[in-house]
C-alpha cells in the first residue's frame, strides 16, 4: 500500500510496505481491483498458513528469519537503500522502522504458533484499528472500539477447554502494539526516503535483528534445501505478490472501498487456516472475529 493508500482503519499509513516490482502488473490489469485485492489477502494468509505448517520443522523466530531474510534480499534486489541528502535523523527513523517490523513479525509467528490463524490475525487487527479510533473525533468510533471489546472478550480461553492461550494472545496484542508503530512510522519513512529505498533499509535491518535469534534456534534445520525454498515461498507470497497486487488496485479504485476489502482479512485467515491447516473454531471464536470485522468495517466506512 502507498502511505496514503486507505481511509479509516488505513487511512495515512501502510498496512504493508510497498514493493516497486512490476512484474505482475501486466497479468493483473485484466482483473478487476477487488479480485486484486481479495487475491493478495489470500495470498499473505497462505504464506502465513504454510509459515505455520514449517512450525513442526523449526521454531517460529526460524521461520521469521527464513521469511524476512527472503523478503530483504528479494527487495532489496530491485531497490537498494539510498543514504544521499539523507540525516542521521532519517537514517534512524529507518532503523527504527525495520526494527519494528522485525518484532512484529517475530510477536505474530509466536502467536501463530500458540492460537489459531483467523484468531491471531484478528487480535493483531487492533493494532491499526486502534490507530484509526485514536487518530478520531467522532463519538460513534466509541462503539467500534466496544464492538472490539466485545471480540477480544469472546476470545479469551475463559475455561480450561478453550483452544488458545493466554500467552498466545499476549504475543498477538504485542504485535498488533507494533503494526501501529509501523503505520505511523511507515508515513514518516514514506516522506524521508525516496521511492522503496526506506523499505529496503527497513528490510535489511530487520533482517539482522532477527537473525541471531533465527540462526540460533534453526541452526543446521537452516540449510536444508527443502525447507530454504518453502521459506523463500513464504516470503514471496506474504510480501512481494500481494504488494504488488496491492499497489495495482489501488490504482484503480477508490482508497475507502479498499480499506473495506482489507478488513476482512481476519475472516480470510480463519477460512485459510480452516482449510490448509484443519483449524475448526468454535462459534464462540467465529462470533469473536465477526465482532472484530465489523468493528473494522464500521470504522472504516465512518
Amino acid at each position: 500500500m502507498t502511505a496514503d493508500a486507505v481511509d479509516g482503519p488505513f487511512d495515512g499509513f501502510e498496512s504493508r510496505p510497498p514493493k516497486p516490482g512490476a512484474f505482475l502488473r501486466s497479468a493483473s490489469d485484466s482483473i478487476p481491483p477487488s479480485g486484486l485485492v481479495l487475491l493478495a489477502i489470500f495470498s499473505v494468509q497462505l504464506g502465513a498458513g504454510f509459515a505455520k505448517e514449517l512450525f513442526a520443522a523449526m521454531p517460529p523466530s526460524a521461520v521469521v528469519f527464513l521469511r524476512i531474510a527472503a523478503g530483504a534480499l528479494i527487495i532489496g534486489l530491485v531497490a537498494r537503500p539510498r543514504f544521499k541528502g539523507l540525516t542521521w535523523r532519517d537514517v534512524g527513523v529507518g532503523v527504527a522502522f525495520g526494527a519494528t517490523l522485525a518484532l512484529m513479525n517475530l510477536s505474530f509467528y509466536e502467536a501463530l504458533a500458540r492460537l489459531p490463524m483467523g484468531i491471531a490475525v484478528a487480535i493483531e487487527f487492533l493494532g491499526p484499528l486502534g490507530v484509526a479510533v485514536a487518530a478520531s473525533r467522532r463519538r460513534l468510533d466509541l462503539l467500534w472500539v466496544g464492538l472490539a471489546a466485545v471480540g477480544v472478550a469472546l476470545m479469551a480461553p475463559w475455561s480450561e477447554s478453550a483452544t488458545v492461550s493466554w500467552l498466545g494472545i499476549g504475543f498477538a496484542l504485542v504485535a498488533g502494539v507494533c503494526w501501529a508503530g509501523y503505520i505511523l512510522l511507515s508515513a514518516s519513512v514514506g516522506r524521508r526516503f525516496p521511492g522503496a529505498s526506506g523499505l529496503s533499509l527497513a528490510m535489511i535491518v530487520s533482517a539482522l535483528l532477527i537473525a541471531p535469534v533465527g540462526i540460533s534456534t534453526g541452526g543446521a534445520d537452516l540449510l536444508q534445501p527443502e525447507l530454504l525454498l518453502i521459506g523463500l515461498g513464504v516470503g514471496l507470497l506474504s510480501s512481494v505478490i500481494p504488494y504488488s497486487l496491492e499497489l495495482n488496485a489501488l490504482r484503480r479504485m477508490p482508497k475507502h472501498v479498499f480499506g473495506i476489502l482489507m478488513s476482512l482479512e481476519p475472516a480470510a485467515a480463519a477460512l485459510v487456516g480452516l482449510v490448509v491447516l484443519g483449524e475448526i473454531l468454535g462459534v464462540q471464536q467465529w462470533a469473536a472475529i465477526i465482532c472484530i470485522v465489523a468493528a473494522s468495517l464500521g470504522a472504516t466506512r465512518t
